[in-house]
């Protein structure tokens, strides 16, 4: 309940959370991108729960503000907690966002598979990745580099239509 005892419309708040775009893939949605967790009411305040892709994510800023300014716009007073647990994978991205990277020439993730428990062992080595081309559907691909635009995106190329393109990669 709201100070002045009304229900908070937490649907209509969620809308208006999710409706919130990456800002490093803005074709997506926090919601398509599997780091929009939560939308819970707390004392008369929206709560939005936000999961980082990893630690250090430069984007998680941004993300918190222009969360908090769409809830206002939408008449909303907001709070964003970052949630750790449990942690993003690549697994979280929706179908939907997968479809949308994909029209937008970025090859989305394969699957990244279960967690780890305990120590995970470091290869120097690039991973090898089941890829094919987000444009012409070619399994022929070659990595360029392990480091594209941003950190969680490797850079391919295509050998049947020769175009370059992202590829977000499996966390």
């Amino acid at each position: 309940m709201t100070s002045t005892g009304t229900a908070l419309d937490l649907v209509r708040a969620r809308e208006a959370a999710a409706s919130v775009t990456d800002p490093e893939l803005p074709m997506l949605t926090l919601a398509d991108l599997g780091v929009l967790r939560s939308v819970t009411e707390e004392d008369g305040r929206v709560v939005v729960g936000l999961t980082p892709t990893y630690s250090g994510c430069p984007a998680m800023a941004t993300m918190r503000d222009d969360l908090v300014a769409s809830l206002a716009a939408a008449g909303y007073d907001a709070v964003v907690r970052v949630e750790l647990s449990p942690p993003w994978s690549s697994d979280d991205i929706t179908p939907q966002g997968r479809d949308v990277l994909r029209r937008h020439g970025i090859s989305p993730p394969g699957a990244a598979g279960p967690a780890a428990a305990g120590p995970v062992a470091l290869t120097l080595v690039p991973r090898r990745r089941d890829v094919t081309c987000p444009r012409c559907g070619a399994s022929g691909v070659r990595l360029v580099s392990e480091f594209g635009s941003t950190a969680c995106k490797a850079i391919y190329a295509c050998g049947a239509c020769g175009e370059p393109f992202d590829h977000v990669k499996e966390i």
